[in-house]
């Protein structure tokens, strides 16, 4: 090479430039489609994030830019889910007040987000234990206690004796707390309440209309579990969902018991109830919130008949916070209502939602069920909050196990940027395996294998290709525009069904054919407007490099990331592609659309490439590999 790759310099380079430009910006433009991408309302844990946390937010990142670049006005948002029990006995447990942890958790996931070139909209970014966040959840609480959703009753309900508090039904795991594993008990309290069992069958019925994995589906029918009584009568599994907590850490309901009157709502005009400051936050045993202690702050008028009466003095579970969130990012700014309903009605319906399985009953069906509340109320004009819902796999350790700071196996995205850089972090966290695969980390130490060393081979060869100049040919290649336009909808294709896997592996295969055509010969034109379509089919991924090579190199003046995304030609690739099939130890797995001019090494790379022969050959040796041309490959293991 003549000129280096030197990762540390060119991030350092455009990091300041994207944001003077404020590239990510959430898009506005009237004439143009909307696409509301939105990861799962993330609890800033005191251990920041690993590159398993990456799984979701490189690829949401990624189809994010890639949605900019197709014309559409984005809205990609982050903020904090951080009221709750974690954050709480964190706080305990290392003497310190949780509004300070948790914003220094805040903080540090923030500067990672950043680090790793997440391409976020932070002017709008929100955190649920702001007064001005939890004001409109507790408005949201008077909604529902308006409507006759919210009621106060006493019951035996599940006690977690560790974390102190009374946990739902669904938090409660094969008779363990489902967040400190402990074995619970039940205790007889007066306790809030939110009616889902009256939303029950609507709850079932739609989802139909959404476009969500089929294992997640099943299991909220599961939990709801509707069946028909002896006497024919909408019987369910689900109860109504258990709200107040006996901690500190959590949204206080904005509720007054007053002897006389009874429960009395707080005039909105009052609201937020604001936590008091409280030095000694940790439960007492008894059964009593600790607001109770407070009593300054617990004695209060009755709103209603002016005489002696006394706050509520549980708190909201952290799942409140989460079910409405959605809607604040359309309008985050707003002081006089929790949302601005134009912007909610141009935004909402979230297009692509994104997380892990795990909360596949919990949050998701709150947030159902308040939305369907707030539709009720004529707030919203849509019923389900979640058009599409992505779960992605899991990236474990080396070791194949779980990342965990007990175990001592995490890897942070910190040391994998200082040593490998942004671009081949998030490019190899995509390439690893299907998205909502679970996958191993690897480093592909010695230069052998694939792992993370192996896309930072492909980074510099792409470098290498955008710095060469190739032999000059007399005219044009057909088949060179024909395997670009190849490239071009495959990678189009796949971004747009979150392969990205197969449209990195789709770039690999063309660089290798860019390397073969650089020493045949390339008209120089041709190889101009290559490298043009490389640096905006990459950029979505390796934002860095592409940025590098299209200005600096190319000499374009504005940023590749507000580039269109390349189009290709259909009526070139009609008569130039065949298809293939794919076969494993001769059983059928699958067909690929290819070039009909692809070479035996791209066809038996495309053909790995494909999830549904990756799950036949994953961990089996490969023997051979029998092309049978125009028609078959049959991989033998």
């Amino acid at each position: 090479m003549s000129r280096t790759f030197n990762f540390k310099s060119i991030e350092q380079k455009w990091r300041p430039y994207w944001r003077e430009i404020d590239l990510y910006r959430t898009g506005d433009e009237p004439d143009r489609p909307k696409h509301y991408i939105l990861d799962y309302f993330p609890y800033p844990s005191g251990d920041g994030l690993s590159v398993g946390h990456c799984r979701n937010y490189v690829p949401t990142c990624i189809y994010a830019r890639f949605r900019r670049m197709q014309g559409d006005n984005v809205l990609h948002p982050m903020g904090w889910d951080a009221f709750g029990l974690p954050a709480e006995n964190y706080a305990i447990q290392h003497g310190v007040h949780p509004r300070r942890t948790t914003s220094r958790q805040a903080d540090t996931y923030r500067r990672q987000l950043q680090l790793i070139e997440c391409s976020y909209d932070w002017s709008r970014e929100i955190n649920s234990s702001d007064p001005e966040y939890y004001r409109w959840t507790q408005w949201f609480f008077l909604l529902l206690f308006r409507r006759g959703l919210a009621y106060r009753a006493p019951g035996e309900q599940w006690w977690c004796p560790v974390d102190q508090t009374i946990l739902a039904n669904e938090q409660v795991e094969d008779g363990r707390c489902w967040r400190c594993g402990s074995e619970v008990t039940t205790k007889v309290l007066q306790q809030w309440y939110f009616r889902i069992t009256e939303y029950a069958e609507r709850l079932l019925a739609d989802l139909e209309h959404v476009d969500w994995p089929e294992s997640i589906k099943a299991m909220q029918r599961h939990w709801i579990g509707r069946s028909e009584a002896p006497d024919g009568t909408v019987s369910y599994r689900m109860h109504d969902w258990l709200i107040s907590r006996q901690r500190f850490w959590g949204a206080p309901i904005p509720i007054v018991h007053c002897p006389e009157c009874g429960p009395v709502p707080v005039p909105e005009d009052q609201l937020p109830v604001r936590l008091p400051d409280l030095d000694d936050f940790a439960p007492a045993g008894d059964g009593r919130a600790p607001l109770a202690r407070v009593e300054s702050w617990v004695n209060t008028p009755c709103p209603q008949c002016g005489g002696p009466a006394q706050r509520e003095t549980d708190t909201m579970d952290g799942f409140a916070c989460s079910s409405w969130y959605f809607l604040r990012f359309a309008s985050p700014h707003e002081s006089d209502r929790p949302f601005d309903p134009e912007a909610a009605r141009y935004w909402l319906p979230v297009d692509t939602y994104v997380g892990g399985a795990e909360h596949a009953v919990m949050h998701l069906l709150y947030a159902r069920f308040w939305t369907k509340v707030m539709y009720d109320a004529g707030l919203i004009d849509f019923q389900e909050p979640f058009a599409q819902l992505r779960n992605q796999g899991v990236l474990h350790a080396p070791d194949g196990r779980r990342m965990s700071k007990s175990r001592g196996n995490v890897i942070t995205p910190d040391e994998v940027v200082a040593i490998h850089g942004v671009d081949a972090l998030r490019t190899y966290i995509v390439f690893m395996g299907p998205f909502d695969a679970n996958v191993i980390w690897d480093e592909g130490q010695g230069g052998q294998g694939g792992g993370i060393r192996g896309v930072t081979r492909f980074l510099n060869r792409f470098w290498d290709l955008a710095h060469d100049s190739p032999a000059a040919a007399p005219e044009p290649s057909p088949a060179f525009a024909r395997q670009m336009h190849h490239t071009i909808r495959r990678v189009s294709e796949d971004m747009e069904a979150f392969k990205f896997n197969t449209a990195v592996a789709a770039l690999m295969e063309w660089a290798n054919y860019l390397q073969q055509a650089r020493d045949d010969g390339v008209a120089p034109d041709q190889w101009r407007e290559a490298l043009d379509v490389f640096c905006r089919l990459l950029a979505p991924i390796a934002p860095f490099i592409s940025e590098e090579v299209w200005q600096e190199t190319l000499g374009r003046e504005e940023s590749v990331h507000r580039q269109p995304w390349p189009e290709y030609d259909p009526a070139l690739l009609q008569a130039a592609e065949i298809t293939i099939a794919v076969q494993v130890n001769g059983r059928l797995r699958d067909t690929l659309t290819v070039a009909a001019d692809i070479d035996d090494a791209a066809l038996r790379q495309a053909a790995l490439a494909s999830p549904n022969v990756q799950r036949h050959v994953d961990g089996k040796e490969i023997r051979k590999t029998i092309i049978v041309p125009r028609q078959v490959i049959n991989i033998v293991t």
